[in-house]
């Protein structure tokens, strides 16, 4: 899908897709970390839990960047990894939605 040019309300939808998804992920991250916050016992946990951001930050910093040429399989990624459903994506053209959910399902 290189060179994808969206109508400008396909894009709106899609960006707005990737919000919802990084809302998600980034809310269940902070429940993660307070929960783990509270059964910290030893300097061990406590660089476990340094590890586990440090991981969560580099991944989540260039996943939610909005790219057209590689949409496809970054919403197919968020499909997969449950971050978006199918129906996050209504209002995308049928046959982007359908190659999404195909590559899902890899």
């Amino acid at each position: 899908m290189s060179e994808t040019k969206l109508p400008l309300v396909e894009e709106t939808i899609a960006k707005k897709a990737l919000q919802t998804a990084y809302s998600r992920e980034t809310s269940a991250l902070i429940a993660k970390v307070r929960e783990s916050s509270e059964s910290i016992n030893s300097l061990e946990d406590l660089w476990f839990l340094h590890d586990l951001l440090s991981t969560k930050r580099y991944e989540i910093d260039g996943k939610y960047t909005y790219n057209a040429a590689t949409m496809v399989f970054d919403f197919a990624d968020l499909v997969k990894q449950g971050w978006l459903s199918l129906e996050d994506l209504e209002g995308l053209n049928s046959t982007m939605r359908s190659k999404i959910a195909a590559l899902a399902k890899m």
